[in-house]
C-alpha cells in the first residue's frame, strides 16, 4: 500500500506512535522516527522496522523547538529524498488540578502536544506542496472533545490540535494535502499503565465497550487515513474510544 512512501512519525518510539510506525512499515513505507532520545524503546522500534525490510532512522528531536524541527525535517528529505506522510503523535501529560499546576506544567504540555504538532506540520507542508501531495494525521484525544478533571492543560492542548487540524485541512486541500485527526480514548500504553486497578475498573465502567483500546486499533485507522483510499477525507476528527464519548 505504501511502497516507495516515506513517513515521519513523531513520538514513534513507543505506544501509539510505535504502533503507527510499525503498521506503515508492514504496508511498505520507510519510516523516520522523531523521539526525544535514543532510548531502548526507540532502538527496538527501529530494529522491528528494519527487520520488516524497510528503511528506518531515528532522529533525536525536541518537537517543541521550531529550529530543531526544521533541521530534522530537512535531514529526512536528504536521507529519504522525499516525505509523503506525517503522523504527529508526540505527547506528554502533567496531570493536576488547575490550581495545583505550575507554569512549567502548562508550558510543557502545550509546547509538546500543540506547538510540536504545529511546528512539524509547518516544516512538512513545504515539501508536500512541492510534490503536490501529502497526508497528515494528528493524534488528538477524546479529552480534547469532552474535557477531563485534572487535565486542563492536556485537554486544552488536544482541543488546540483539533482546531489546528481543521484549519490546515482548509488551507491545503486544494494542494492535494489532507489533514485529519484521531481522538483516542483510553488506550493500553505507558500512560494508562500508571493507573491503579481501582482507577482502571472505574474507567472501564464508563466505556460502553468495557475495555481499553489497543495501540494497533489506532494505528489501523491512521494507516487508512494516509492511504489513497482516504484521499477525499480531510478535516475530520475520528474517535477511537469504545463509545466513551458519544
Amino acid at each position: 500500500m505504501f511502497t516507495d512512501k516515506t513517513a515521519i512519525v513523531t513520538g514513534g518510539s513507543r505506544g501509539i506512535g510505535a504502533a503507527c510506525a510499525i503498521k506503515l512499515a508492514k504496508e511498505g513505507a520507510d519510516i523516520a522516527i522523531f523521539a526525544t532520545s535514543e532510548s531502548a524503546k526507540a532502538k527496538e522500534t527501529i530494529d522491528t522496522i528494519t527487520k520488516l525490510g524497510r528503511k528506518a532512522k531515528l532522529y533525536v528531536c525536541d518537537v517543541s523547538n521550531m529550529e530543531a524541527v526544521t533541521n530534522c525535517v530537512n535531514e529526512v528529505v536528504k536521507d529519504f529524498s522525499h516525505i509523503d506522510i506525517l503522523i504527529n503523535c508526540a505527547g506528554v501529560t502533567r496531570d493536576k488540578l488547575l490550581l495545583q499546576m505550575s507554569g512549567d506544567d502548562i508550558d510543557a504540555v502545550i509546547d509538546t502536544n500543540l506547538k510540536g504538532c504545529m511546528y512539524v506540520t509547518k516544516a512538512c507542508v513545504r515539501p508536500f506542496m512541492r510534490q503536490k501531495s501529502g497526508k497528515i494525521v494528528n493524534i488528538a484525544s477524546v479529552v480534547g472533545l469532552m474535557g477531563n478533571a485534572g487535565q486542563t492543560n492536556y485537554a486544552a492542548s488536544k482541543a488546540g490540535v483539533i482546531g489546528f487540524t481543521k484549519s490546515v485541512a482548509k488551507e491545503y486541500a486544494a494542494k492535494n494535502i489532507t489533514c485529519n485527526a484521531i481522538a483516542p480514548g483510553f488506550i493500553c500504553t505507558d500512560m494508562t499503565a500508571a493507573l491503579n486497578d481501582d482507577q482502571v475498573a472505574a474507567i472501564k465502567e464508563g466505556i460502553p465497550a468495557k475495555r481499553f483500546g489497543e495501540a494497533g486499533e489506532v494505528a489501523s485507522l491512521a494507516a487508512f487515513l494516509v492511504s489513497d483510499a482516504a484521499s477525499y477525507i480531510t478535516g475530520e476528527v475520528i474517535k477511537v474510544d469504545g463509545g466513551m464519548y458519544i
